[in-house]
């Protein structure tokens, strides 16, 4: 890809900058134009003339039609204008933009987030499952690296990315590889369930860290890591973090970051009050980017997705799921890809056989694999090996596997939330998706968190699921389950006194 044209200031139909502000306010505020240095926490971001030849008028249109409400908690502060094109990125050294060549435009939350993470603000996007968020926080971080000139020189993590499950981060850590190309920028990827000894080696030399809660922990305790000079912090999939009880390790982790210096980025598909008091805890200033509409505590589909819901007898799964493969091109010859979702691991075992009998090609991923078992069966579906994945729920979030075509869901997840990570692996950068349910009495407890999901996302409601009523069941803690209360621990406890 070749070089971005020479930047010039903001577009002259932005609202004006206060004249009052000198150069030092507005590096506080992580503005760059022609009469200021670089901003705070270590970037600069100036405007490219084409997007700043673009009329007010396209950019209202783009916003609008793509629903993004942009935030900013600083009064005052100039718009930034999203990144329409790629040619509105601005200049960079090497080969860093080649990665985005098989995509003809950013996705929205790339589009608004860039110009805010290249100015060096703490950012907070809500967004769906498969919008492109790996890549809105993982291009601001590499080109922060890369202008530094220090990239080679490793010698403590200046990039932290905290994501809560291992298949996620290796995602997240092979996107990165992508974009890092010839830039010399060491990326590592920190997980449970394999020997510390090889991570602590790759820690000593990388600058970007890609990990888990738990593991990192284990690592800063015993010294392998120091994560005092940390810039950019990326916590992704956050509301998912706190539900498996990683909050106090994401409070250790960071509590020995840098502060004044740190920009800080937070990823979450919902905007619950545990998300928001996490987000005031460890960012600035923060500009909230939302995309769909106003941040929800409850779960939200991607809209591109086609949610089909069948209301059928438990003795009929079997049947219909073969014909719903036969219908949708899983064939024994190959076709599309289809990942098929189990509640638990003996019944995915079981309908991942049931599937291979009748002459598919299939693989399994679930909790009674190891992990190298794990990687084998992701390693055939992504290359097409075999075109039918039979898993749990540990597939459910984060895998960007390309081109899956279907999501069946052989039964119904425990929340509606992981329903909704479930139907994510389709549809993903922009693509249509589609997800079958096969949903049974066994799972009316559901029905209503399902029936606002479909709603939201202007689905067809089948009578068959209404049926069973609309009544959302309250929401169960990973850790607590029915006894958690979500409370405001920001409350100051009250004082109890007994009469003698």
């Amino acid at each position: 890809m070749a070089k971005r044209h020479s930047p010039q200031g903001p577009a002259p139909d932005l609202p004006p900058k206060k004249k009052s502000r000198t150069d030092k306010d507005a590096k506080k505020k992580g503005i760059s134009d022609e009469t200021s240095d670089a901003p705070s926490k270590g970037s600069s971001y100036v405007q490219s003339t084409a997007l700043s030849a673009l009329p007010q008028s396209e950019i209202d249109k783009f916003l609008s039609s793509n629903m993004i409400k942009i935030t900013d908690s600083e009064a005052g502060s100039s718009p930034l204008r999203p990144l329409i094109s790629f040619d509105h990125l601005p200049t960079c050294e090497g080969d860093l933009y080649q990665a985005l060549q098989g995509f003809s435009a950013p996705t929205p939350i790339q589009s608004a987030t860039w110009p805010l993470l290249f100015a060096g603000r703490d950012v907070i996007g809500v967004a769906e499952t498969g919008s492109g968020k790996t890549m809105a926080f993982g291009l601001p971080c590499i080109k922060k690296i890369v202008d530094s000139k220090k990239a080679g020189k490793g010698a403590r993590p200046r990039a932290v990315i905290i994501t809560p499950t291992r298949e996620l981060a290796m995602q997240i850590h092979d996107q990165l590889l992508k974009l890092s190309g010839k830039a010399h920028v060491e990326i590592t990827c920190i997980f449970g369930g394999v020997k510390k000894d090889e991570q602590r080696s790759a820690l000593k030399k990388a600058s970007v860290v890609v990990a888990t809660p738990g593991r990192l922990k284990d690592l800063q305790n015993e010294g392998a890591v120091d994560l005092g000079r940390v810039k950019y912090l990326v916590l992704d999939e956050a509301d998912r973090m706190l539900d498996k009880g990683f909050e106090q390790d994401i409070k250790d982790i960071i509590s020995l970051m840098p502060v004044s210096k740190r920009q800080t980025i937070m990823f979450t598909a919902t905007w619950p009050p545990a998300v928001r008091n996490l987000a005031a805890t460890f960012t600035s200033s923060p500009v909230t980017v939302t995309i769909g509409g106003e941040p929800s505590a409850d779960p939200r589909a991607n809209t591109r997705i086609k949610q089909v819901v069948e209301v059928l007898d438990p003795r009929d799964k079997e049947n219909r799921l073969l014909q719903i493969l036969n219908q949708h091109g899983g064939g024994k010859g190959g076709g599309n890809k289809t990942l098929v979702f189990c509640l638990y691991k003996k019944e995915a075992m079981r309908i991942e056989r049931f599937i291979r009998s009748r002459g598919f090609k299939v693989a399994g991923i679930h909790g009674d694999l190891s992990q190298q078992e794990r990687f084998k069966s992701l390693e055939a579906f992504k290359t097409g090996s075999v075109n039918i994945l039979v898993a749990t729920d540990v597939a459910a979030r984060g895998l960007d596997i390309p081109a899956v075509k279907l999501v069946l869901n052989v039964t119904f997840p425990l929340t509606v939330e992981d329903y909704v990570h479930r139907i994510g692996r389709t549809g993903r950068a922009g693509a249509d998706g589609h997800a079958i349910t096969l949903f049974t009495e066994n799972d009316k407890a559901q029905s209503g968190a399902l029936i606002n999901v479909l709603k939201a996302a202007n689905q067809h409601v089948p009578d068959e699921l209404l049926k069973f009523g609309t009544t959302v069941k309250k929401k169960q803690h990973d850790a607590y389950g029915a006894f958690f209360k979500d409370v405001d621990t920001g409350k100051s406890a009250t004082k109890i006194t007994f009469d003698d």
